[in-house]
């Protein structure tokens, strides 16, 4: 997954607090007057690359590439904060102009939205305790085995459509898969590599386990990276968000934020 909608998933239910990001400037875009704010829809649940830190603010590689985006774009923004399962619904609704949360670009989800160029990518991968007795990671390899997966990603639509035989736990959020992993109620899960990187590398209950076999890229489910989403027709948007990721990947800015998250280039 990449869960691009990532990205990374604990549900947040009934949260519509906004919370106010650093990047002021005179609004472009035509759909709204010269001093209105973009709302930009993230999870708060995905770390590293959105989640709520010690003092319940947002943190996260999405997160600072949004408030760089705004910045170049000279655009006065703000942060809702959304669970996963609402993203798009919401973001057509009106609830909020644009969605920078680790959204994969799937085919189902592009006839919803539209996107923006990639601003990362992230292939989906297996991962199992270490030393685990799975042999791989074929439909028939699992067939006696629980695979666990996140609710509403594009991981859970991989797995009812590839590995519909095997036996399956949806979990309500990443940490909650994670755990689920660790704990041995499912012995091998289906995620979005670069958020379940962080977990592998960087905590010590995520040193019980380990990637198992490949890569999995599929774009009708996984997309050609994760996107910046808007509503249909919202082309101004778009242009302005395209012109601020070629502003920020051209200077050090991309590359900054990249490096403070991981210790290789994830564009």
């Amino acid at each position: 997954m990449l869960r691009l909608i990532l990205t990374c998933r604990m549900r947040f239910t009934a949260l519509a607090f906004a919370l106010p990001i650093l990047c002021m400037g005179a609004l472009t875009a035509n759909s709204a007057s010269e001093d209105a704010t973009i709302k930009i829809a993230v999870e708060g649940a995905f770390p590293p690359f959105n989640y709520l830190d010690s003092a319940n603010q947002l943190q996260g590689f999405d997160v600072d590439i949004a408030k760089a985006l705004c910045d170049a774009a000279k655009l006065k923004c703000e942060f809702v904060i959304q669970e996963w399962t609402g993203m798009i619904p919401n973001l057509l609704e009106k609830r909020y102009d644009a969605i920078i949360s680790s959204m994969s670009m799937s085919t189902e989800r592009r006839e919803k939205v539209a996107f923006t160029r990639r601003y990362y990518d992230s292939p989906s991968v297996f991962i199992v305790r270490k030393a685990s007795d799975v042999a791989g990671t074929s439909a028939n390899d699992l067939k006696d085995i629980k695979l666990g997966v996140t609710l509403a990603t594009s991981q859970e639509a991989y797995a009812k459509k590839f590995y519909g035989s095997v036996e399956t736990t949806v979990f309500q959020s990443s940490p909650e898969l994670y755990k689920g992993l660790a704990d041995k109620t499912v012995d091998i899960i289906l995620e979005d590599k670069l958020a379940v990187y962080d977990w592998l590398a960087n905590t010590k209950a995520g040193s019980c386990c380990e990637f198992k076999d490949g890569d999995i890229k599929n774009a009708d489910y996984f997309g050609d990276g994760a996107g910046i989403a808007v509503r249909p027709g919202d082309s101004r948007l778009l242009e302005l968000f395209n012109t601020a990721l070629d502003t920020i990947q051209s200077d050090d800015t991309y590359d900054t934020i990249n490096a403070k998250y991981f210790p290789f280039s994830i564009r």
